[in-house]
């Protein structure tokens, strides 16, 4: 209501203005034209008030350019058709048709502002209506990146949420693993240490089967061993990333045949468990792809501290990711599992994984920061 109310006193106060600005406009050409009387005298006396008209036609609307003209014609008449100062006419028949003309191409320059006018009023209205649809459509763009960006945090946080879990899940394996199936072997172990006391009363084909089983159950024992360290290594856990890394590195090296430099400080310390985890993961990543499709001998790398930030560097000597690969690497959307996991491990952590490739080999280089919530500790 209160609107409404507004607009109508400024759509009040803007009629009063153009009404205002057209009599402005006739008085002030026919005091012009009074001054140039002594010049022009008693010829063309309409010269000077087409301009008011022409003025109010095209910028007051089509009310004042008519009462503008009125004015101007009764103004004229008056004051410059002779005799002056009188509505009398010395010459009623010339001066009638002056006047008739007068109001004939008065009311075409009229005709041609109020079009020009209504063109421009459809022009704005045009131009406003286009604003308003890009101003709703630039509404609507911001409204849908504000839904697409909460739900790509939602699924930033559900991805971290789900490697939390299966990072536990891992955990709860390889303790079952250890401790569960590790003891049955054991057990199982014993039990064939004692038939294998009694070996002498067995034939050859039952000693050598004895034998055999008593080889299967050790190795079995040692990969279901290797597994569980694989899962979830205790010594992530017991001694920091750095023994972990040790650990894994000597186990690789053993079973690939592939020599690995690991250059990591000996005084390095704690980081938080997400972080630990994290690079962990990224060099297990690393050194599987390095084993699976490099065709390389050798490895290296490196993990340090600067400038406030962790620093991991995996490098091969192989034959590089094929191009196709390389991209689908490189996209943060077409990546392989693996890549892709690095990607949202390292970024849900604030850090960035970045791979260069090419015919001498593969790198790998990530980084981490160490804020105030994932601070480095002794």
């Amino acid at each position: 209501m209160s609107t409404f109310r507004d607009r109508k006193i400024s759509s009040e106060e803007d009629s009063v203005r153009r009404y205002g600005l057209g009599l402005l406009g006739a008085a002030a050409a026919l005091g012009v034209r009074q001054l140039l009387t002594p010049l022009m005298g008693e010829a063309n006396p309409y010269h000077t008030v087409w301009a008011a008209v022409a003025f109010a036609s095209w910028y007051c609307g089509l009310g004042p350019s008519i009462l503008a003209t009125l004015v101007s014609l009764i103004g004229v008449w008056y004051w410059f058709l002779p005799p002056a100062r009188s509505f009398q006419l010395s010459n009623p028949r010339s001066d009638v048709f002056g006047m008739i003309g007068f109001l004939f191409f008065s009311a075409l320059i009229v005709a041609l502002g109020e079009s020009n006018r209504r063109s421009l009023a459809r022009r704005e209205r045009a131009e406003q209506l286009l604003q308003q649809a890009h101003d709703d459509l630039e509404r609507r763009v911001a409204e849908r990146t504000a839904d697409l960006n909460a739900a790509n945090e939602s699924l930033r946080e559900l991805s971290g949420r789900l490697q939390q879990l299966r990072d536990e899940e891992h955990r709860q394996i390889a303790r079952e693993l250890h401790d569960s199936v590790g003891q049955l072997l054991a057990a199982v172990g014993l039990n064939l240490g004692i038939v294998q006391r009694q070996a002498n009363r067995l034939d050859t084909v039952a000693s050598r089967a004895l034998t055999d089983n008593a080889a299967i159950v050790e190795q079995i024992n040692r990969e279901i061993r290797t597994i569980s360290h694989l899962l979830h290594p205790p010594l992530l856990d017991a001694a920091g990333l750095a023994s972990a890394l040790r650990w894994y590195v000597d186990g690789f090296t053993e079973r690939s045949k592939i020599k690995v430099d690991l250059q990591i400080p000996d005084e390095f310390g704690r980081l938080s468990e997400e972080m630990e985890i994290a690079i962990f993961r990224m060099i297990q990543e690393c050194l599987t792809n390095v084993h699976r499709h490099s065709g390389g001998e050798r490895a290296s790398i490196s993990v340090r501290e600067e400038g406030h930030r962790i620093w991991i560097e995996v490098r091969d000597e192989g034959k590089g990711i094929p191009l196709e690969k390389r991209k689908d690497a490189i996209s943060l959307t077409r990546g392989g599992v693996g890549f892709r996991g690095m990607r949202e491990r390292f970024g849900q952590l604030g850090g960035t994984v970045d791979i260069q490739s090419g015919e001498s080999g593969t790198v790998v280089v990530a980084m981490l920061p160490l804020t105030d919530t994932a601070s480095k500790v002794s």
